[in-house]
């Protein structure tokens, strides 16, 4: 298993021993299913950005604390230089980097993403969250599906939209590609 995804895993399992809670509690309390919420505290399923933003808002404690078991500090602004955002890879083939990690009380959650290519015959991962998501492609080609609806976007192209809708995407031309998420509650 991930050391990163190992770390955060053992972050969700102690907030739920802190607040007391059976993992059926916590898994309806968060809005998962529990087989589902049981990998993620296990570590051994897929944990996305999106999941963890349920947890951290239902619970009202900062999205940093789960993802690198930090709180943030600062309020008046917070600067990140190109490539130190902060990263976890949630897989082998997403990559975040946190560009805001150490604000506190954000109304978003931006990130700098990195999608590895996969197979063409790899299915796509879908994803729901609540709020809305803003998408900038900075290098390379991807295919995004929002609610079966396809779209391809290369550099330069942007989408907003509602991210309660089955989104996923996938890179293109065998090449990696970069993106700026947005994520908004």
């Amino acid at each position: 298993m991930d050391e990163q995804i190992k770390q955060i895993a053992e972050r969700i399992r102690g907030l739920r021993d802190a607040l007391d809670l059976s993992v059926e509690e916590m898994a309806a309390q968060c809005g998962l299913g529990i087989e589902q919420y049981q990998l993620m505290e296990s570590g051994e399923g897929d944990i996305s950005v999106s999941m963890l933003q349920q947890v951290a808002r239902h619970f009202d404690i900062p999205l940093d604390v789960l993802m690198f078991g930090e709180e943030p500090k600062m309020s008046s602004y917070f600067l990140t230089r190109w490539g130190t955002g902060v990263s976890v890879e949630r897989t082998k083939a997403y990559k975040y980097q946190a560009l805001a990690s150490g604000f506190k009380a954000r109304k978003a959650d931006p990130f700098l993403v990195t999608v590895e290519p996969k197979p063409e015959d790899t299915p796509m991962f879908y994803n729901t969250h609540r709020g809305q998501e803003f998408n900038l492609v900075i290098e390379g080609r991807m295919l995004l599906s929002i609610n079966g609806k396809e779209l391809v976007l290369e550099a330069g192209d942007s989408l907003y939209f509602d991210s309660s809708l089955p989104h996923g995407m996938k890179a293109l031309d065998g090449k990696a590609v970069k993106f700026l998420a947005v994520v908004m509650s």
